[in-house]
């Protein structure tokens, strides 16, 4: 059990080393079927969680009044039982770092909940953090907030046709979209709250990922121009190259960026209690992950399948799949006469091993012992003398 044990650790370490090193050689064309299956589950439920629990956007996007106490022995129960006189049914009650209340509502009477929560927690009026925001305001933070989405897609989207071609600019603002997508319905899924600060992480997402998939683009675009030239592979083969080449850079990329927000995360957020940083956190881990995987396993792979349906890689691909066939057929052949001959081979006997029918036939040809074989006479052989010829005189 201890060597079977050993084996599985000494045959993962190896793999792993084998990894860091770059010296592996993953399939990921193979990979990106199921890679397409999992990108459309993760989109279903993100989607999914949008329609059915929607957004859960800050004060700053749809206005109103947000306050917030210290209260460690206040449940979000008691909160929501107190501020029923003051009819503020609709207010979303959050515990902050564990020890504060935080409320967000819409009602007008902003001081009879401000005395409200001073009476709940114990604590002076002034005690009692109140911040107002109203319906335009909200309305402008959105707006800006879209255009500077869309601005950055557009801008993004130019370099790289300028830079490299329109078509990896297609993967690439196809994997950003996938990213952002996926982001918000995990927002949504978990109701998470989305305030300025998570658009800023928005933001960043997209500049992370775009950052590793032109990695990407640039590795492909190296090897094709040394590669293609010889027209003995595909354009999914020579992205398969890129994407080994490239794999442990954007693994070691992604962890180095993941340790001080995990950090930022843990002590920033749980430790210190600054939600401003949970916020902010929280996206840019999911972001992170989902774009190192959507550079290798979205961006590469629609570049892939539009780059093979050009004329040029049509006819390699034509070709290659000759020269694969053609391989096929001549080792059918080596093997097919190689039985053939293995076949004959052992139909062959050696001068010392009879079959039972040429033992039977031996057996048939072979005189009785009783039965006296024939006298031959060999007669002698006369040799006739040569004439002697007379002379002429």
């Amino acid at each position: 059990m201890k060597s079977s044990k050993s084996k599985v650790v000494g045959t993962v370490s190896k793999a792993l080393g084998t990894v860091y090193r770059g010296e592996q050689n993953i399939n990921f064309p193979k990979l990106w079927k199921s890679s397409l299956i999992l990108s459309m589950l993760l989109i279903f439920f993100s989607f999914a969680g949008f329609v059915t629990r929607g957004l859960d956007l800050g004060i700053d996007f749809n206005g109103g009044t947000a306050w917030e106490v210290q209260a460690s022995d206040v449940s979000v129960a008691d909160t929501r039982a107190a501020l029923a006189d003051a009819q503020a049914l609709d207010a979303k009650i959050q515990t902050v770092g564990g020890d504060a209340i935080r409320v967000r509502s819409g009602v007008e009477n902003v001081d009879e909940v401000t005395e409200i929560l001073a009476g709940l927690a114990g604590v002076d009026i002034a005690d009692v953090s109140v911040s107002n925001v109203g319906p335009s305001w909200g309305s402008q933070i959105t707006a800006k907030a879209r255009n500077a989405l869309l601005i950055f897609f557009a801008l993004i989207a130019a370099y790289i046709a300028v830079r490299l071609e329109w078509k990896m600019a297609v993967g690439a603002l196809a994997a950003v979209a996938h990213d952002i997508f996926i982001c918000v319905g995990v927002y949504s899924l978990f109701q998470f709250e989305i305030t300025p600060a998570t658009v800023i992480a928005f933001l960043t997402i997209m500049g992370y990922s775009l950052y590793d998939t032109i990695v990407v683009y640039d590795k492909v675009r190296d090897v094709v121009g040394r590669v293609s030239a010889s027209g003995r592979y595909t354009y999914t083969e020579m992205m398969n190259l890129s994407l080994n080449q490239v794999f442990m850079r954007s693994v070691n990329t992604s962890i180095t960026s993941m340790i001080p927000v995990a950090s930022m995360l843990i002590v920033g957020s749980f430790v210190l209690g600054a939600v401003t940083l949970q916020e902010f956190s929280i996206a840019l881990l999911i972001g992170i992950a989902v774009g190192t995987y959507s550079s290798i396993f979205v961006a590469a792979a629609l570049v892939a399948v539009m780059k093979e349906r050009e004329p040029r890689y049509v006819e390699i691909a034509k070709r290659v799949k000759r020269y694969a066939s053609d391989i096929h057929s001549s080792s059918f052949q080596t093997s097919s006469r190689q039985a053939a001959s293995s076949q004959r081979s052992s139909h062959q006997t050696s001068p010392n091993q009879m079959s039972a029918s040429q033992e039977h036939q031996a057996m048939l040809d072979k005189p009785p012992a009783n039965v006296p074989r024939p006298v031959t006479v060999q007669h002698p052989v006369i040799v006739p003398r040569p004439r002697k010829r007379k002379l002429r005189k």
